[in-house]
C-alpha cells in the first residue's frame, strides 16, 4: 500500500491551499447548540464530536465522486464490475474473519474447495495431495512461495547456510511485477534479473538457465507479463533447467506467477504446457480479483505438494477455538472475497470462464488491430495471450509521444498508462490497454473514437510536450 505522511497541522489553508476543514454544505447539517448547520469537521484530525451518519455518508460520498471511472480504467488488471448476487454473498459475508474457521467452518470449507478446483485446474499429479490457500491477493502469494522457495534450499544447504558464501538468489525476468523485488529486499535474496533484448520483453530460458548456481532458491516464470501482457514460455525454461541438471546436478524448481494468465489460459489456451504438468513446477499463484473476475482482494498460492511447502512455515492456533492451521502474513481478513471466489467458479464453471475470457481477448485482439490501422502507432504484442497489448509511436512519428497520448485520453475519462521499459530497453516507451471483463466492444469503439479525436491535435504540434511518465500517468499491476 503508499506511505501517507502526516502533516503538521496549522490554521487556515494548508501549503498547497486546501482547507483544514471540510466545506460542509448547510443542507447536509444537523441543527446543534455549538455550530448549527455549518459546523465542518477537520480534515487532519478526528473531530470532537459525532456527526449524523447521512451527513458522514454524504461527505464522504462527494470526495469520492473525484475519482476516475473504474470501467475507464484501462491501466488496472484488477475486476472492476461483478453481478449484483456476488455484491450481496460478499455483503452477508464482510464480517467473517477468514482466518477463524472454527467459527465458521462454512466460509473455510469454500476455501478448501476452490483449492481443489484450482489444483484439477492447473493439473496437478495428485489433487488431493496439492495444498494451497487464499490470500489477500497475488503480492502475498508470492511471497508465501517466495519463503517456501529458499526455505526448502536453507533446509538442502543446512551445512553451510547461514554463511557469507552462501547468499540465496532467486532468477526472474526484469519485467517481474514489483512483489519480486519486494520478497528479495524483505527475505533478504539476491535477485538475478534477466534483462530484455531487442524485441524480447520477458524472460529468456536459456539466460535465465545461465544465472543458475548452487544459492539458487528458484526461478520465477510469469504467465502474463504485466508491461505486454504476452507469456513467459514455461515448458522451455523447465527444459533449460533439466539441461542444467544433467550437466551440473543442480535441481532448481520453477514458480509460476499466474498473477493473471492462470486464469486465462487453462480456458483459451488449454494445450499449453505450463502448470503442474510439467515436474519442474513446484508452485503457482494467481490473483481471484484479476482474471479471477473477484473484487479485490483475493489470491491463491499452491503447492505440487505438501514436499513443497515446508511443515515449519505452518502456524497453529488454537486461541480462537480449535486448531488452525495457517500459512500467511497476515492473520484477520474478510471471508467475503473467498466467498465471492466460489461463487464465481460455481457460477461460471469452465464454459463460462472460457466465454468470458474469450470475449475479453476478442476485445483486446480487435481493439488492437484497429489502433494499428490508425498508421500512427506500431504494436508489440496484439492481446492474443493475456488480453492485454501494448503499442508505442511509430518511428516516422515526431510531434508527439505516448506520454502525450495518456494525458489527452485522461482528459476524456480514459487511463491508459504510458511508461518506459527497464533495463536493457528503457529507450522504449509504450502505452498498455488491459480488457477486462465489463471492457465490452462498444467502450473499445468508444476508446479508439477518442484516440481518433485528439490525433489531429497531437500531429499537430511542434514536438512532444516532455512530460515524463511520472507526471503523465502511474505504471499499474
Amino acid at each position: 500500500m503508499s506511505l501517507h505522511k502526516g502533516e503538521k497541522q496549522e490554521p487556515g489553508p494548508g501549503p498547497d491551499g486546501e482547507l483544514r476543514r471540510l466545506a460542509l454544505n448547510p443542507f447536509l447539517g444537523e441543527a446543534n447548540p455549538v455550530g448549527g448547520m455549518t459546523d465542518a469537521p477537520p480534515r487532519h484530525r478526528l473531530p470532537d464530536g459525532p456527526l449524523p451518519p447521512s451527513t458522514a455518508y454524504q461527505l464522504v460520498h462527494d470526495e469520492l465522486m473525484l475519482d476516475g471511472n473504474a470501467r475507464l480504467n484501462l491501466a488496472t488488471f484488477v475486476t472492476t464490475w461483478m453481478e449484483p448476487q456476488a455484491g450481496v454473498l460478499m455483503s452477508e459475508c464482510r464480517d467473517k474473519n477468514m482466518i477463524d474457521k472454527d467459527e465458521y467452518p462454512r466460509t473455510a470449507e469454500l476455501e478448501r474447495r476452490c483449492v481443489a478446483m484450482l489444483a484439477d485446474l492447473w493439473h496437478a499429479p495428485d489433487g488431493d495431495a496439492a495444498v494451497g490457500c487464499s490470500t489477500t491477493g497475488s503480492s502475498e502469494a508470492c511471497m508465501l512461495a517466495g519463503m517456501a522457495l529458499k526455505r526448502r534450499w536453507a533446509k538442502r544447504n543446512a551445512d553451510r547456510y547461514p554463511s557469507r558464501e552462501a547468499r540465496p538468489n532467486l532468477v526472474m525476468g526484469v519485467n517481474v511485477q514489483v512483489c519480486w523485488e519486494k520478497f528479495c529486499n524483505f527475505w533478504e535474496v539476491e535477485a538475478r534479473q534477466v534483462p530484455m533484448e531487442g524485441e524480447r520483453f520477458h524472460l529468456d530460458p536459456r539466460a535465465a538457465a545461465e544465472l543458475c548456481d548452487e544459492n539458487t532458491i528458484g526461478v520465477v516464470a510469469v504467465l502474463g507479463s504485466t508491461f505486454d501482457g504476452s507469456y513467459e514460455p514455461v515448458a522451455e525454461l523447465c527444459a533449460a533447467l533439466d539441461e542444467l541438471q544433467e550437466r551440473t546436478g543442480l535441481d532448481v524448481p520453477v514458480h509460476v506467477d499466474g498473477a493473471s494468465g492462470a486464469m486465462v489460459a487453462p480456458f483459451l489456451d488449454p494445450d499449453l504446457e505450463w502448470d503442474f504438468r510439467l515436474p519442474r513446477v513446484a508452485s503457482i499463484n494467481t490473483s481471484g480479483h484479476k482474471y479471477g473476475l473477484v473484487y479485490p482482494g483475493v489470491g491463491w498460492a499452491l503447492w505440487r505438494s505438501a514436499a513443497e511447502l515446508p511443515e515449519e512455515l505452518v502456524f497453529r492456533v488454537n486461541y480462537l477455538g480449535g486448531e488452525m492451521p495457517t500459512f500467511a502474513l497476515n492473520f484477520s481478513r474478510p471471508g467475503a472475497q473467498v466467498v465471492a471466489q466460489y461463487y464465481t467458479f460455481l457460477r461460471l464453471g469452465r464454459e463460462g470462464y472460457r466465454a468470458v475470457q474469450q470475449a475479453s481477448r476478442d476485445v483486446a485482439s480487435g481493439l488492437a488491430r484497429r489502433i494499428e490501422a490508425l498508421g500512427d502507432f506500431r504494436l508489440l504484442t496484439r492481446g492474443d495471450q493475456l488480453p492485454v497489448f501494448a503499442f508505442t509511436t511509430a518511428p516516422e512519428v515526431t510531434a508527439y509521444d505516448v506520454f502525450d497520448v495518456s494525458r489527452r485520453l485522461r482528459e476524456r475519462g480514459w487511463l491508459v498508462p504510458a511508461y518506459t521499459f527497464p533495463a536493457h530497453r528503457e529507450d522504449l516507451s509504450v502505452l498498455r490497454v488491459v480488457c477486462r471483463n465489463g471492457f465490452s466492444a462498444d467502450l473499445a469503439g468508444l476508446l479508439l473514437a477518442d484516440l481518433r479525436r485528439v490525433l489531429p491535435e497531437l500531429r499537430a504540434q511542434a514536438g512532444p510536450t516532455g512530460r515524463s511518465s511520472a507526471e503523465a500517468t502511474a505504471f499499474h499491476h
